[in-house]
């Protein structure tokens, strides 16, 4: 039978209606035939759904406590199919001392059997018990499980026990069994395997958001919002910062392509250099013009470096490089500083002996430089330096730059994505445990 004409013609459960040996309430069996178990509201006593008499299999002296999301009677449909939620349970584990509780729903439909939802904190999965068993991988450091060609790695292992219960359910229940339960995950995927006396049971969990299993069951106004990051959630942050990693990926590609192209054409010739003294005191007199020289090839930048033996003092230089036939003219400035001395701490300095200027995109031919020095502590002895011009001299640092601005977008996706998977990891077994007073009972 399709699923459009379940749909179209939603069978009602077989339902009887009993009463509880135990205290006596009534009790109704919407999944006559094939519950197993049933939970009395009354008292919380365990009874025997295969048994005509209900036969009692545990006495319990509450009811149950938590109240469910998706009260028992509830009708929805899921994957155009109506479903009715017949159970109800909370399970616990705990871990460092601390009780970590969801809650499990038992959802019934005649001709499909059972499914089951699990909510913790907001968090929703639908999830399916599985007739085959995945491949397991236990000897890496981290296990890992493959189903359906998807690998699962291994997030937490905890004993699992059922704390309260409600309504009826396809297996032989007690409140208080315990299970030994394994958790692996794909987001947005978690198989689980419970162990109990010998038997594993597996099951696939998928990620589905609260207000997708409202609008199934009617049920808007109940659920509450969910808070942190689940297991096997899907990080909302990985398309993006898996977009951004690739275009960051090509844009590096080309800029480290520049690079070398410029590095190939580059001349890195020097056209002129000389060794020049400045005393200070003389700014009047001390600027010069230097000899002519000759720029070749393609238009490109000028580099003009200034080294210096500075100690202790600081010159400013103005630089005019000036064309010799139609007299236009290219300044800029910079100053060199450099000091240096010892003190408590050691020895210390701040400046460099060393400064550049750099022209950009300057046509061939023949041209001087007019330098202009100026400044310094007064009373400081003559300043030796060498004026060098490089013609077509890679700019590195510019590249270095540019790789920075085009990094610095992508490190926030990264960082989101980064987070993302640190809080996700933080409920596992792989994660650094840090104290805490703080109470994280989620009952």
């Amino acid at each position: 039978m399709s699923s459009e004409s379940i749909a179209s013609a939603p069978p009602r459960p077989r339902l009887a209606s009993l009463s509880c040996t135990a205290c006596g309430a009534g009790i109704a069996l919407h999944a006559q035939g094939w519950a197993v178990s049933v939970v009395c509201a009354s008292c919380g006593s365990v009874l025997d759904a295969t048994d005509p008499q209900l036969r009692v299999l545990q006495r319990h002296r509450e009811a149950v406590q938590d109240t469910p999301q998706l009260p028992l009677g509830t009708r929805g449909t899921w994957h155009g199919a109506p479903w009715e939620v017949i159970g109800f349970q909370v399970v616990t584990i705990t871990v460092d001392d601390f009780d970590y509780s969801w809650r499990e729903y038992v959802v019934f439909n005649p001709y499909r059997g059972f499914l089951y939802l699990s909510e913790y904190q907001g968090h929703w999965n639908v999830i399916e018990k599985l007739r085959r068993q995945p491949e397991v991988d236990s000897n890496a450091d981290r296990p890992t499980a493959v189903l359906d060609g998807r690998v699962f790695k291994h997030f937490q292992t905890a004993t699992a026990r059922k704390t309260s219960a409600l309504g009826e359910f396809p297996w032989e229940l007690r409140v208080g069994d315990s299970v030994s339960a394994r958790d692996f995950v794909a987001p947005p995927y978690i198989l689980s395997a419970e162990a109990s006396d010998g038997e594993i049971t597996w099951s696939l969990g998928t990620y589905t958001p609260a207000e997708v299993i409202a609008k199934a069951f009617g049920v808007s106004g109940t659920m509450r919002s969910p808070a942190g990051v689940f297991a096997n959630q899907p990080n909302p942050h990985s398309a993006g910062a898996g977009v951004v990693g690739r275009r960051l990926g090509l844009f590096v590609l080309i800029l480290v392509t520049m690079l070398f192209a410029n590095l190939l054409l580059s001349r890195g010739q020097e056209a002129y250099s000389q060794r020049y003294t400045f005393a200070h005191g003389t700014e009047d007199s001390a600027a010069f013009v230097t000899p002519a020289f000759v720029l070749e090839g393609r238009p490109s930048s000028v580099t003009v470096g200034l080294d210096t033996d500075l100690s202790n003092d600081w010159v400013f230089y103005t630089l005019t490089l000036i064309e010799e036939s139609t007299g236009v003219a290219r300044e800029g400035s910079t100053q060199v500083s450099y000091y240096h001395g010892s003190d408590s701490d050691g020895s210390w300095s701040e400046g460099s002996r060393r400064e550049s200027l750099r022209f950009a995109s300057v046509p061939s031919g023949r041209y001087f430089l007019r330098v202009a020095p100026e400044g310094g502590e007064p009373g400081h002895s003559a300043v030796h330096y060498t004026v060098r011009v490089r013609r077509d001299e890679p700019a590195l640092l510019l590249y270095l730059f540019a790789l920075i601005a085009l990094g610095l977008p992508a490190l926030l996706p990264w960082l989101q994505d980064r987070t993302f998977e640190t809080q996700r990891w933080v409920e596992s077994d792989y994660a650094v445990r840090v104290e805490s007073t703080d109470d994280e009972d989620d009952e």
